[in-house]
């Protein structure tokens, strides 16, 4: 396995969030990007805060939009929460769907929270692919 795409509506929260946990945890032995059905215009002001708190700058950082070219480099794709096809059709090709709440609009605690689960999935995650961990 060499690749692993996050996926969520907007990217500008939970998969933002997984891409750089990920590859922090994997130290560049398998790559992670990140990408959205409907991409926002940046990452969600309280994303970048709670990231901070973990050292990870995702301020300069910015949505991307899905393409059919990442669905077909990855190895593995994990979407976050996507279970509407019309909204995200990557949720329909033998991807995981990890569901969780999407940290729009929400308290900070509550994005510490949603940050927290996706660190725990990570971790599984880098467990279950026996890459090397930080």
């Amino acid at each position: 396995m060499r690749n692993i795409l996050f996926t969520c509506l907007h990217n500008s929260g939970r998969s933002k969030m997984a891409e750089a946990i990920f590859n922090k945890m994997a130290h560049g032995s398998i790559r992670a990007e990140s990408a959205g059905t409907e991409p926002g215009n940046e990452v969600n002001r309280s994303v970048v805060k709670v990231m901070s708190e973990l050292g990870l700058d995702l301020s300069q950082n910015l949505p991307k939009r899905l393409t059919p070219e990442m669905l077909d480099a990855a190895d593995l794709v994990i979407t976050m929460g996507c279970n509407i096809e019309e909204a995200c059709p990557a949720a329909f090709i033998s991807a995981r769907d990890w569901p969780l709440d999407d940290p729009k609009g929400q308290s900070l605690d509550k994005v510490r929270s949603i940050r927290d689960e996706i660190f725990s999935r990570i971790e599984a995650l880098v467990a279950e692919l026996n890459v090397r961990s930080y």
